[in-house]
C-alpha cells in the first residue's frame, strides 16, 4: 500500500490508507487514546480504541517512527477535518527518546543555544521547519528572477590561494601543503565571469573569520550573488536587485505561503522605484556626524524608521558611501570621486544588500591598489584578466540567513539557521 501524507488524507475519505512518520502527541484517555503522527506536510490524529493497539502507542514515545494503516474518517474537529479509525499501529524503529523540550507545543520554549545544541530535533518544530521552507522558496525565487533575466548560474571556487579581499579576515588551511583560504566571497571570480557569460549569478556559502558576536553575524552564510556586463552606472544594477527581490518575494509568497502565516509574517510589497538617498543625506536623516565614514546598526534603523513614514517602504536605497569604505574594486563616482557608485538596501532598518559598480579598466585597478599601498601580487590573477578587455560592469550580493530573519521577525538569524556557524559554534 503506497505511504499517503497528511496533507493528502482529506481526498481518500472512506477508504483504508497507510501513512508514516513521527510520533508527535499521545493523549491517553480512559477509554479511547489519540495520537497525532507528525510528517514533513503536517500532522494527522488518529482514533485508537482497541486494547492490543493502544499498548503499541502506549510503548511508542514522542518521536518513535510509526506506520499507521488505517480508515480515513471525516471529523471536523480532527486536522484538516479528518483522522484516521479503525488503525493498526507498527514502530519503524525502537522507542525514541524523547528531546530535552516538547516539539508539540505551539512555540519552542527552550532557549536559543539549547534549541541549537540540539538542533536536529529543534528543527523538526513548525516554527522553524518552516523559516527553512521560506528559506528555500527565496533561493528558488532568485534563480528564477534572474534565469528570467538571461543570467547563468555559476559555482566558483571555495578553496582560494590569496587572502586579501575586501579587508575581511579569513579562515586559512592546509592545501596539500600549501596555505590556502576559505573563499570570503565569489566576488573575483563572478567579475571574470561577466566576461565570459555576461550575466550570471551564484548561490553558495561565503567564509568570515571577523569575531562578530551579534544576532545579524554569522561565520559562515549563504550568499546570492549577481553581476552583470554592459551598465551605464550603479543605478542599473539597482534597477535588476530591484526587479529581482521582487520576483524572489512573490515566489516565497507562492511557495511558502503556509509557513509565512504560521510565523505570523506577510511578503512585503517591493515599490516600483525603490527610494534612494545619497550617503550624505543619510547621515543627516540618522543625526549622525557629517564626516561618519559609514553607517552604525542605530543609524540603519533610523533610516529604515524613516523610508516607512516617508515613502511607506520596507526597502531604501543608500547611495555615494564614501570610497574609503569600499573595496579597492569599486568604481567612484565620476562627480564626486571621493563617493563611490556603491550602494547598500536596507530592509526593514538593516542592510541587507551591497552593491555597485566595479571599476573595469586594467589601469584603474593598478591606480586604485597603489592608492591604497597595496601590492599587486596577491591580485595577479585577477587583475590580469581586466588587461583583455572588460565591460563595465556591476553587481550585488544579498545575505540569505539575514533576509529570511527580516522576512519573518526573526530576532536573530540563527533562528532561521539549519546549523548555525559563528564565533563560539562549530557543532552540531
Amino acid at each position: 500500500m503506497q505511504r499517503i501524507l497528511s496533507a493528502q488524507l482529506p481526498t481518500h475519505v472512506g477508504t483504508t490508507v497507510r501513512i508514516a512518520g513521527w510520533v508527535h502527541r499521545r493523549r491517553l484517555l480512559k477509554s479511547v487514546a489519540f495520537l497525532i503522527v507528525r510528517d514533513a506536510t503536517g500532522t494527522a490524529q488518529v482514533v485508537v480504541a482497541d486494547p492490543a493497539t493502544r499498548t503499541a502507542v502506549e510503548a511508542a514515545t514522542e518521536e518513535t517512527v510509526v506506520e499507521v494503516v488505517g480508515t480515513v474518517t471525516a471529523n471536523p474537529a480532527a486536522p484538516a477535518g479528518v483522522e484516521l479509525t479503525d488503525p493498526t499501529v507498527r514502530p519503524l524503529g525502537p522507542p525514541a527518546v524523547p528531546p530535552p523540550f516538547d516539539l508539540f507545543r505551539p512555540t519552542l520554549t527552550a532557549s536559543l543555544p539549547t534549541q541549537l545544541d540540539h538542533a536536529p530535533v529543534a528543527l523538526r518544530h513548525a516554527r522553524r521547519s518552516a523559516a527553512l521552507r521560506v528559506s528555500a522558496a527565496a533561493v528558488a525565487g532568485f534563480r528564477a528572477a534572474l534565469d528570467a533575466r538571461g543570467f547563468v548560474e555559476i559555482h566558483t571556487p571555495k578553496i582560494v590561494g590569496s587572502s586579501t579581499e575586501s579587508g575581511a579576515n579569513v579562515f586559512a588551511l592546509d592545501y596539500f601543503g600549501r596555505p590556502a583560504y576559505l573563499a570570503q566571497s565569489p566576488q573575483f571570480y563572478k567579475q571574470l565571469m561577466v566576461g565570459v557569460l555576461e550575466r550570471v549569478y551564484e548561490v553558495g556559502p561565503v567564509f568570515r573569520a571577523e569575531p562578530h558576536d551579534t544576532a545579524r553575524h554569522l561565520a559562515q552564510y549563504t550568499s546570492l550573488d549577481a553581476e552583470l556586463g554592459f551598465v551605464a552606472d550603479h543605478r542599473d544594477v539597482m534597477a535588476v536587485l530591484r526587479d529581482t527581490l521582487a520576483g524572489l518575494l512573490d515566489t516565497v509568497a507562492d511557495r511558502a505561503g503556509p509557513a509565512l502565516a504560521l510565523l505570523g509574517a506577510a511578503v512585503p510589497a517591493v515599490p516600483a522605484e525603490i527610494p534612494a538617498v545619497h550617503f550624505t543625506e543619510a547621515l543627516t536623516i540618522a543625526g549622525a556626524p557629517a564626516d561618519e565614514p559609514d553607517l552604525a546598526p542605530a543609524h540603519e534603523r533610523t533610516l529604515g524608521e524613516w523610508a516607512r513614514h516617508e515613502h511607506g517602504s520596507d526597502f531604501l536605497f543608500v547611495t555615494g558611501y564614501p570610497m574609503v569604505k569600499r573595496p579597492f574594486y569599486t568604481h567612484p563616482d565620476p562627480a564626486r570621486p571621493g563617493y563611490s557608485n556603491g550602494f547598500d538596501l536596507l530592509f526593514r532598518g538593516v542592510e541587507l544588500v551591497t552593491g555597485g559598480q566595479r571599476l573595469h579598466r586594467h589601469a584603474d585597478y593598478l591606480a586604485a591598489l597603489a592608492a591604497r599601498g597595496e601590492p599587486v601580487e596577491p591580485y595577479a590573477d585577477y587583475v590580469a584578466a581586466f588587461r583583455h578587455g572588460m565591460p563595465p560592469h556591476g553587481g550585488f550580493a544579498i545575505g540569505l540567513e539575514r533576509l529570511v530573519a527580516r522576512l519573518v521577525g526573526a530576532a536573530n538569524v540563527r533562528e532561521v539557521t539549519a546549523f548555525p556557524r559563528d564565533l563560539h559554534r562549530l557543532t552540531p
